[in-house]
């Protein structure tokens, strides 16, 4: 007879609990119960392997070894029973009055609306027209393109499953190998999991106590440079192995022109702006109408017209400087000032005159000098004119800050002049064909980097914070769904659905993980492991590349999730003696979590390839594809702990 899945999970779960009980019972005398918690942290990778679910096997086993903590000392079965459904409860509340775990539904119902307006085919394919002439451009094309929709959605799964059936195919059939392929798509899907807006830091943020702000701003920079990194490899493949990433030719690389442009002897290798110009002035075909072209025109400027937008705004804020000075300074320059100018008398009182008491709501009020103290001639023109703000400064009044301005720095001027040469260029090479890519990223790229600086732009600048930005988020990812006519009914049903089962199973895995570390520090678990690798005398260098191994190692049976929530709390505790930064610590394990959907056997973004890949293709061609990418993630943890500042310089800048 056929047994169920879910009657082998249950008898395959009784087996792994009677066989710590046995543990316990034989080993009573040469266990302590630190080792118990170390047996416990065992099981539950085991149990996970096995394929538990995990919230609820860290649940159990937690309530158990809690059970068997409470009841080893001095209390009744009674009485450590009620104990460990009292630490069950208050765990579970804390986790349910967690503010920062409020952004989580907010952003992966952003990522499931932004997944469902369509855009990722036409940010594709714009992109593939946009970097035709570069080497491997289709797979370039591929990693910006989930760049930019992972940074939207977050969501690793549907990335690599949109991309596997929209680039995979095109890469297939424009020569490309199988695994360089696949290796590009199941890497740059991971992306979302670093990139900010990342579910993983706002996991790791509440479970490190790190501010999630902090770990956004941080994690900027290191997303790019892996995707940096990526891109680099695929042009170095294409250059070194031109069979493995063929380039396109010029039929794919062609670009339609609309029927209103040719009607003025457009062609794709025609200058748009020029010509655009002589035909607003009057050599123009009749059947084009004048909107129209200014239309077009318009749309060529915009760059222009961005340009002088943000110089305009960087001079002022580069010239504009704020002298921020309070009624006591003000009040000390104009004693000085009477000091030097009086010869006497004035402000040379005895102790316990009027001066030495504070003074009162109506001497407030007054301008500093107006009280009973008697100011010497000529005394009253120089200490008003310092003891008052000048009105040319803009200053409302003191104690207020006042703007003045200074000269531009000469770095500014440079990068004016580098942004102006560069704009130079590009409209001197702007032909009908790039104009026509130019559009296409308009409607598909450009929405999609708005909503993304909407979001992070108000987290990383402090203006709002992670929780109202997802809001924000959300509202944009219903915006662009509206805009692109695919929000319907349905749409908005699946996408609730979806975000309430990945909200509950994130929060489940809190739940879980807060009983099963309470556990693991009843028994002493922590306390054993801690004094364990303080044995071993390591340096910080040490330390940090034997806990890098540890989660590189644990993430080829193990998801990031159950990685963070189950041994994150056993690592954080450890920083401190070595003088490890929580926040740099957090990085490093972004980085290295990548590894997580790529090391088999556990590789999901494998399995997600594999799902939609045409059937000649192999999940072993897949696996060989992700290696590659893997000793890249390894080098580019390497750059961020050889250069911290690639994380730690953007948090620095706007929050020290």
């Amino acid at each position: 007879m056929k047994i169920r899945k879910e009657l082998y999970f249950g008898f395959t779960l009784m087996a792994l609990i009677i066989l710590a009980a046995l543990v316990m019972v034989f080993s009573v005398d040469r266990m302590t119960n630190g080792h118990y918690g170390l047996l416990m942290l065992s099981l539950v990778v085991v149990a996970i392997m096995l394929g538990f679910p995990t919230a609820f096997t860290l649940m159990g086993m937690g309530m158990v070894f809690a059970f068997f903590a409470y009841h080893s000392g001095d209390q009744t079965a009674a009485g450590a029973l009620q104990q460990t459904l009292d630490l069950m409860v208050q765990r579970a509340f804390s986790v349910m009055g967690n503010d920062v775990l409020i952004s989580i539904p907010l952003f992966v119902f952003m990522g499931y609306l932004v997944e469902r307006a369509n855009l990722i085919e036409k940010l594709f394919h714009s992109l593939h027209l946009a970097l035709a002439r570069l080497p491997g451009s289709l797979g370039v094309a591929t990693l910006v393109t989930c760049a930019v929709f992972a940074t939207a959605t977050g969501i690793v799964g549907a990335v690599v499953t949109l991309m596997g059936l929209l680039a995979l195919p095109q890469m297939l059939r424009a020569g490309y190998d199988v695994r360089l392929s696949a290796g590009v798509i199941t890497a740059g899907g991971c992306l979302g999991i670093l990139i900010p807006p990342s579910v993983l830091l706002i996991v790791y943020g509440a479970t490190a106590g790190v501010s999630v702000v902090q770990l956004y701003a941080g994690a900027f920079f290191p997303g790019l440079m892996l995707a940096g990194l990526y891109i680099v490899y695929v042009v170095l493949v294409a250059k070194l192995k031109p069979d493995w990433a063929p380039p396109l030719t010029a039929a794919q690389r062609a670009v339609p022109l609309p029927a209103g442009l040719k009607a003025i002897g457009a062609t794709p290798e025609g200058w748009a702006l020029g010509s655009l110009v002589n035909a607003l002035k009057g050599r123009r075909n009749q059947s084009v109408s004048g909107r129209y072209l200014l239309g077009q025109l318009s749309i060529a400027l915009l760059p222009a017209i961005l340009f002088a937008v943000v110089a305009v705004a960087s001079y002022q804020s580069a010239t504009r400087v704020m002298v921020e000075e309070s009624y006591t300074e003000l009040q000390a320059m104009g004693a000085g000032s009477n000091e030097d100018t009086s010869s006497g008398g004035g402000l040379a009182e005895p102790e316990d005159s009027g001066l030495a008491e504070p003074p009162s709501a109506d001497a407030a009020t007054e301008p500093p000098g107006a009280g009973a103290v008697a100011e010497p001639p000529g005394a009253e023109s120089a200490a008003g004119a310092v003891a008052e703000p000048p009105a040319a400064a803009g200053g409302t009044g003191p104690g207020e800050p006042t703007a003045t301005t200074k000269p531009a720095s000469t770095s500014f001027w440079v990068g004016l002049g580098v942004g102006a040469l560069v704009l130079a260029v590009f409209y001197a090479i702007l032909s009908y064909a790039r104009l026509e890519v130019f559009k296409m990223l308009l409607a598909s790229f450009f929405p999609l980097l708005v909503l993304i600086l909407a979001v992070l732009g108000s987290i990383v600048f402090g203006l709002a914070t992670p929780t109202e930005a997802a809001a924000v988020g959300a509202f944009g990812g219903f915006v662009l769904a509206a805009a692109y006519r695919q929000l319907t009914f349905g749409v908005v049903k699946e996408s609730v659905f979806l975000t309430a089962k990945t909200s509950a199973m994130v929060c489940w895995l809190f739940v879980g993980s807060a009983i099963f570390s309470a556990a693991f520090a009843l028994l002493g678990g922590q306390e054993l492991v801690e004094q364990w690798v303080l044995g071993m005398n390591l340096t910080k260098i040490q330390f940090l590349v034997l806990s890098q191994v540890i989660i590189f190692i644990l993430g080829w049976p193990l998801e990031w999730t159950e990685i963070i929530v189950i041994f994150m709390p056993i690592f954080i505790p450890l920083l401190d003696n070595f003088g490890v930064d929580p926040l740099f610590f957090g990085l490093l394990v972004a980085l290295n979590l990548q590894t997580a959907f790529l090391s088999p056997p556990v590789a999901m973004s494998a399995f997600y390839l594999k799902g939609v890949a045409p059937k000649h293709v192999t999940l072993n061609q897949i696996f060989a594809g992700m290696l590659p990418f893997m000793g890249i993630q390894v080098l580019a943890i390497v750059l961020l702990y050889m250069f911290p500042g690639i994380g730690l310089w953007l948090p620095q800048v706007l929050y020290k």
